[in-house]
């Protein structure tokens, strides 16, 4: 089912994890791709769509840096002739580092990635579809920046602003057609979190990964893409600045010890 037939998008962070598998099922329903990572990675990300018989551009850059985000809208706009699909998912996690051992630095940085980043692909993916009145921006913020216990303080901090960012860019582009949501995941097994996936496999625990959620496991970066493809379609043509949990239920209650089964 090509539900992205005709439509173009750009998605960042598309080296592995949410966003490569986003990529390749951007690609797999129809949609031209743009993919861009600092991590040269992103080249085996487009080498794929194409060896399925899609369309994909691949660019090396750093999507916190604005020259970059606009050079990629740009670039979108020049090869595949507009911008239907602006998905703003690259971002980082510092690990859990004690508050008293956070620098300036260190929440700059992740500040800088996470939530600016994401705001300089709303900017300027808006820039090219307001004129058109359509256009979906999809953000990837996380159930960390719902509410405490998904991350570190930085990390949440920027996820709760990439929430806030979401709801105050769909009133900003209001009357424009253009919508703006955000995915809230869980813990989903990608390359961020790899190492703690690796620990407990290490430890013979890995069992336990996602025990909190009622789902009892972690996610999958497919998982992640679903939804995003839904927000990216005209089914959800009238959904607009929200954020959805996509948690495996762990959203749902406060932080309780499961029962023994």
């Amino acid at each position: 089912m090509q539900r992205l037939q005709g439509k173009t998008a750009l998605i960042t962070g598309a080296a592995s994890g949410i966003g490569r598998a986003s990529a390749l099922l951007f690609a797999a329903e129809g949609a031209k791709v743009l993919v861009l990572d600092k991590s040269e990675a992103v080249e085996d990300t487009a080498t794929a769509i194409k060896g399925q018989g899609g369309d994909a551009i691949a660019l090396v850059r750093d999507s916190s840096l604005e020259p970059s985000v606009a050079e990629a809208i740009d670039t979108a706009v020049k090869e595949f002739g507009t911008l239907d699909v602006c998905f703003a998912n690259a971002g980082v996690s510092p690990g859990l580092v004690p508050l008293q051992e956070q620098t300036a630095e260190l929440w700059m940085q992740v500040l800088q990635i996470n939530l600016v980043g994401t705001f300089l692909a709303v900017k300027h993916a808006a820039r090219v579809m307001a004129p058109n009145r359509k256009g979906s921006i999809i953000c990837t913020a996380s159930v960390g920046g719902i509410r405490n216990g998904a991350g570190s303080s930085p990390y949440s901090a920027s996820k709760a602003g990439v929430i806030s960012l979401v709801q105050t860019s769909a009133y900003h582009l209001s009357g424009t057609g253009v919508r703006v949501n955000a995915i809230c995941p869980g813990l989903i097994e990608t390359g961020m979190t790899r190492p703690l996936f690796e620990q407990a496999r290490a430890r013979g625990t890995d069992r336990k990964i996602g025990q909190l959620n009622p789902m009892r496991r972690a996610g999958m970066p497919e998982e992640i893409a679903n939804m995003a493809l839904f927000l990216a379609t005209d089914d959800a043509s009238y959904v607009n600045g929200q954020a959805f949990p996509v948690d495996g239920g762990l959203s749902a209650s406060h932080p309780i010890v499961p029962p023994k089964i």
